[in-house]
């Protein structure tokens, strides 16, 4: 069974901070420094990472980095707070970044925040990636580790082939071999649970350790507490069931949506992430 590992978006982005930073600013110049303490005491969140980077052309500013499992529409508005707060702390130009990791709908998603109300007008822009639009060669020929671990949702990523070459290259780095739990989790999403397992060699109940995970688990909470614990798990699982098994998936909802028991609910969430097929939920159910 793979080690127990710390695959914060902090760990992903420190393997390689150079490179990084010139990928999702496309400025080939810039050499990342120190990465910031990014909480901020008006806001009940952290962004992600925060780096210190210094540029020939620009001097020195800030990137922001905002990594999302899921766009959410509040999101232009977040960038604007996020944006606004790290360059008052700092002092600091900002340059925000969203990075979203699945994709949920064919939506364009907004690169800019604007507002007018009562003729005073905001606006703040910030550049998008979204990683399934991300070729997948990036990561595996470029030295850009951090991306490893979401080969299976970058373009053309999604098959067997490439993530063993995925898997390949980060066990053959001792820095890098931690990741293995991550790759597996958004494996998930494209192959059989089973064919996972066999190319990982180990139990999947490990995906249960990674935050990614946990993140699908706090959102159904989270939309439990602010629409009913029930309507929220519900909200959280049709998602889930999209993402993962497409419009298959979907052919569920009128069975789930007959079901009261909550903490009935709550497994049939957990169990999305390691299931091996649409069959095998039908049965829990």
């Amino acid at each position: 069974m793979t080690k127990a590992a710390d695959v914060s978006t902090k760990k992903l982005i420190s393997l390689a901070p150079d490179n990084w930073v010139r990928w999702v600013t496309q400025m080939p110049d810039i050499i990342a420094g120190e990465i910031l303490n990014s909480e901020f005491q008006w806001i009940s969140r952290e962004s992600d990472v925060l780096i210190r980077v210094a540029s020939p052309e620009y001097g020195e500013f800030l990137v922001l980095n905002e990594l999302q499992l899921r766009y959410q529409p509040q999101m232009p508005r977040r960038m604007r707070a996020y944006a606004g707060l790290a360059e008052e702390k700092y002092n600091l130009p900002t340059y925000p970044v969203l990075i979203n990791i699945l994709k949920t709908s064919n939506e364009e998603i907004p690169t800019t925040f604007t507002s007018n109300f009562a003729g005073l007008r905001v606006i703040q822009d910030y550049r998008v990636i979204n990683l399934w639009e991300v070729d997948v060669n990036i990561a595996l020929q470029q030295p850009l580790p951090s991306l490893l671990p979401f080969v299976p949702i970058l373009k053309g990523g999604e098959n067997e082939l490439m993530i063993r070459e995925a898997l390949q290259i980060l066990r053959a780095d001792e820095q890098l071999n931690q990741l293995e739990t991550v790759l597996a989790f958004f494996a998930t999403f494209v192959l059989e649970s089973s064919l996972v397992q066999e190319i990982m060699r180990w139990d999947m109940t490990v995906l249960r350790e990674s935050p990614w995970y946990q993140e699908i688990l706090r959102e159904g909470e989270a939309r439990g507490e602010a629409r009913g614990e029930r309507k929220g798990l519900i909200s959280s699982i049709e998602i889930n069931l999209e993402v993962k098994f497409g419009n298959d998936g979907l052919q569920l909802m009128p069975q789930i949506a007959q079901i009261s028991d909550t903490a009935q609910l709550k497994e049939i969430l957990r169990q999305i992430v390691t299931a091996n097929s649409i069959e095998e939920l039908r049965q829990l159910l």
